[in-house]
C-alpha cells in the first residue's frame, strides 16, 4: 500500500514541479557528485542570496520526491497527511496566483541510486549551470545497484551532458573522473580545486582547532585576483571546495570576487559534515556523522591526522550500501588507523572489520573498543574522554552515529541546533532523503 501511495506521490509532485518551472522560469543550478553536494548547495546559496532571490533547500532533497519538493517550496516539516495537503494546496495556489517571492534561482541536488535516476530528475528540471563536485578514488556509497564506479560516473555525467551551449559546466580539477566528463559537454567549462590548472584555485589551505572551536582558512585565485577566505565551524577540504564552487557560480552571475569572499564568511558547513563541536571535559568533537563513503571516511581520517591534539580518538560506524566491496573497504579504513588515531571505537558488525584490521597491523588491542550497541559505545566513550582530546565521529546514516555525538557534547541541550536530524518516517525508508 505504501509503495502504491509513494508511486502516486511521485507522479503528482513531478507534474506540479514541471508546471511550476514553466510558470516562473527560474535559473537552475544543478549539483551532482559522490560527495559534497549539500555543502556545495549551501555555499552557492549563501553567495547568490547576496544579489538574488534564491532557494537552496535546507534539507538534502535530491531524488524523485525530494527534488520536485525543492522546486515547489521550502519545507520545514516533511511528514503526515497535513504536510502533503499543504504541498498540493500551495503548489496549485502559486500556479493560479503568481507568487512574487518565488525564487529567481533554485539550487538543486541531483542524487542517483541506480541507472535511470538522473534521466528522471532531468526530465523534471534541466539546469543551466551544472556542478560535478567529486567522485574520489574509492568506492562511493549507493554502489549496490551499479556494476562499478564507472557506471555511477556515467549516470551522474548526464547532468553535464545535457547543459546548453550557453550554460556552464563547473568541474573538479582535482578529480580525474570528473574532468573526463568535460568531453561530453558543449557548455562553457570552468574548473575549481587545488590544482594549479584550476580556473578557481584554492591555495594556502590550513585547518585549526581550539577549545572554542575550529575552522579553515585559504585563498581563492581567479584570473589574477586573490581573496582570503575564512570559514568557521568546519574542518577538512570540503568547505574550501564548496566555497570555490560558490565563488565560480557567483562570478557567472556577475558578482565580483571581493563581494563573494564577504558572502562566504557567513557560510556555515552543514550539520554532520566535519562540523566542530565542543565536547565534555574541554574536548573537541569532529562531527562527521551525516554519512560515510570510503573516500569520505579516508578524508576525515586525513583531517584527524593533520591536526594537533593531546590525544586523537576515531569513533567509526558501519559504512553501508557498499555491496560486494564491504569487506575490502572496511579493511582499507582499518589500515589507516595506526597513523591517524590513538584510540579506536567501532560501532556495528561491519565496522568490526576496521578494528580487526587495525589490530592485525600492529595497533594495540588495548586501544581498541568494539561495540554493536550504539548506546554502550557512547557511554564507554564518555568515560574515556580526557581534556584536550580530539574526537572524530563518523558512520553511515543507518548507524545513527549522531547519538554518540549528543552523549559527549558539552551542551547537549543544543543538539537540535548542531546535529543531523534523522527522520524515522517511512519517507526516509522510501528514499525521500539521501
Amino acid at each position: 500500500m505504501k509503495n502504491f501511495f509513494l508511486s502516486i506521490l511521485k507522479k503528482k509532485v513531478k507534474f506540479l514541479a514541471k508546471l511550476t518551472l514553466k510558470r516562473y522560469n527560474p535559473g537552475i543550478v544543478g549539483i551532482t557528485g559522490n560527495i559534497g553536494k549539500t555543502s556545495t548547495k549551501e555555499a552557492v546559496g549563501v553567495v547568490l542570496s547576496q544579489a538574488r532571490r534564491v532557494r537552496a533547500s535546507s534539507k538534502n532533497f535530491n531524488n524523485e520526491l525530494g527534488l520536485p519538493l525543492s522546486i515547489l517550496g521550502d519545507w520545514n516539516v516533511t511528514e503526515g497527511i497535513f504536510f502533503w495537503m499543504k504541498v498540493f494546496f500551495k503548489s496549485i495556489y502559486q500556479l493560479v496566483i503568481k507568487n512574487k517571492k518565488y525564487p529567481e534561482i533554485i539550487v538543486l541536488e541531483y542524487g542517483v541510486d541506480r541507472a535511470g535516476d538522473m534521466k528522471y530528475l532531468l526530465d523534471i528540471a534541466r539546469p543551466h549551470i551544472g556542478i560535478f563536485t567529486a567522485m574520489g578514488d574509492e568506492m562511493p556509497v549507493h554502489i549496490e545497484f551499479f556494476s562499478g564506479i564507472e557506471a555511477i560516473v556515467k549516470e551522474k555525467s548526464r547532468l553535464i551532458q545535457q547543459l546548453p551551449t550557453t550554460g556552464f559546466a563547473i568541474l573538479n580539477a582535482d578529480d580525474i573522473r570528473v574532468m573526463a566528463t568535460r568531453e561530453y559537454t558543449h557548455a562553457n567549462v570552468v574548473t575549481f580545486g587545488f590544482s594549479e590548472k584550476a580556473n578557481m584555485r584554492i591555495s594556502g589551505f590550513s585547518s585549526y582547532v581550539s577549545e572554542d572551536g575550529g575552522g579553515v582558512t585559504f585563498k581563492l585565485t581567479y584570473g589574477g585576483s586573490v581573496v582570503p577566505v575564512r570559514i568557521d565551524g568546519g574542518l577538512g577540504r570540503a568547505p574550501a571546495y564548496a566555497a570555490a564552487i560558490g565563488a565560480v557560480v557567483g562570478l557567472v552571475f556577475g558578482m565580483n570576487l571581493v563581494k563573494i569572499a564577504e558572502a562566504l564568511s557567513h557560510y556555515i558547513p552543514p550539520s554532520g559534515r566535519e562540523r566542530v563541536i565542543r565536547g565534555v571535559r574541554h574536548s573537541i568533537i569532529i562531527d562527521d556523522t551525516y554519512n560515510a563513503s570510503p573516500s569520505a571516511t579516508k578524508e576525515a581520517l586525513s583531517t584527524l591526522k593533520s591536526l594537533s591534539a593531546k590525544r586523537k580518538i576515531a569513533v567509526l560506524g558501519d559504512m553501508l550500501e557498499l555491496g560486494k566491496y564491504t569487506f575490502d573497504e572496511h579493511q582499507a579504513i582499518g589500515r589507516l588507523i595506526p597513523e591517524s588515531a590513538d584510540l579506536l571505537f567501532t560501532v556495528g558488525i561491519r565496522a568490526k572489520i576496521i578494528a580487526e584490521t587495525a589490530e592485525k597491523i600492529g595497533f594495540s588491542k588495548k586501544k581498541i573498543f568494539v561495540f554493536t550497541n550504539i548506546h554502550e559505545a557512547a557511554m564507554q566513550l564518555q568515560q574515556k574522554v580526557l581534556r584536550g582530546d580530539l574526537i572524530l565521529i563518523k558512520g553511515s546514516q543507518g548507524v545513527r552515529m549522531e547519538r554518540v555525538v549528543k552523549e559527549i557534547m558539552a551542551e547537549p541541550l543544543r543538539a537540535k541546533e548542531f546535529l543531523v536530524r534523522q527522520s524515522r518516517s517511512w519517507l526516509r525508508r522510501a528514499g525521500l532523503y539521501d
